[in-house]
């Protein structure tokens, strides 16, 4: 998430009752998540696991409940919870703000786009030019659509990220991240009935130009879409995944979390993918492997009876 302005980290600090260590002058344009920070940003900490990689991450400020030693450019700002320092931060610099109007005030409409009777716009989405967005689709605030873009009935794009904090203290609970990331659907994208993309937690989700995807298809947070790739129905992708160009995901293929799809794979119907594949091949199965290998596997498994039986009778 950008700020509006750049905030001075003494002002952060105060927010979240924090210690400031190291560039304690400088100010900060943003906060993210550790995979999509970038210079100037703030990012959040709370285990050891991972304290060296926060600190030497793009990030050049970060909030954390331990002092470490920390580059010259960079500052710590020490909390107890940094989970709950995050928090405060998103409710104040992107507080909620429902509107109770089917299309909000602030939202941007191009030239010669149909919008629908039933269409929700939320707070500050812009669509671009030429787009048709069919009956009952729901757009939520800080969501960007091109040009050329058509939105089939019953869609929902922006809906927070599946995303939790796993607490321990007393006994196992969920604490809800909040969302303050976007949608990105860039132009020439058809997008059919029933679909679902979660915006980025922090950062974008983002969809490819000339992207075609079937009915039933959800796009986990921050996971980034190339050009021109085919999703057919039921496909499935978890967040923070990236699908490079030209990807073909036949019916219910299902992705699972940070993982890349190299250009112009293809992975066929029912699969499942739990790990990044190479680009320019062809992979079935669960756990998917290269498609002729897979099919040559299926033949052997039908011959398993045939070779009990010349078994049991030597």
């Amino acid at each position: 998430m950008r700020f509006e302005n750049p905030v001075p980290l003494s002002e952060i600090a105060q927010l979240i009752d924090a210690r400031l260590v190291g560039n304690t002058t400088a100010a900060a344009t943003g906060i993210n998540e550790i995979h999509q920070v970038e210079k100037g940003d703030l990012v959040f900490v709370d285990h050891p696991k991972y304290y060296e990689a926060a600190i030497q991450s793009a990030a050049s400020f970060i909030i954390i409940n331990a002092e470490r030693e920390v580059p010259e450019e960079k500052a710590l700002l020490i909390v107890d919870e940094p989970f709950e320092a995050y928090l405060k931060i998103v409710d104040t610099f992107r507080p909620f703000r429902p509107s109770m109007e089917l299309h909000a005030s602030t939202v941007t409409l191009g030239t010669n786009t149909v919008v629908m009777p039933n269409v929700y716009l939320g707070n500050h989405v812009t669509i671009g030019a030429h787009c048709i967005i069919y009956p009952n689709v729901t757009i939520m605030d800080h969501c960007t659509i091109g040009d050329h873009v058509i939105i089939q009935s019953g869609t929902v794009i922006g809906s927070d990220a599946f995303y939790y904090n796993k607490k321990t203290n007393r006994e196992l609970h969920y604490k809800k991240m909040t969302s303050c990331g976007t949608v990105e659907i860039e132009s020439g994208v058809e997008i059919g009935a029933g679909c679902t993309i979660d915006r980025g937690v922090t950062g974008v989700t983002r969809i490819g130009a000339g992207t075609k995807m079937d009915n039933l298809v959800h796009i986990g947070h921050d996971t980034l879409v190339g050009r021109n790739c085919l999703f057919a129905g039921q496909v499935g992708i978890a967040g923070a995944s990236v699908i490079e160009d030209e990807v073909i995901l036949w019916g219910q293929v299902g992705v699972s979390k940070t993982l890349t799809i190299g250009k112009g794979a293809v992975v066929n119907a029912q699969s499942g993918v739990p790990s990044s594949l190479d680009g320019g091949r062809a992979y079935f199965g669960t756990p998917v492997g290269p498609a002729k290998e897979k099919m040559k596997e299926l033949v052997w498994i039908k011959r398993i009876p045939q070779i009990w039986e010349k078994l049991n009778k030597s």
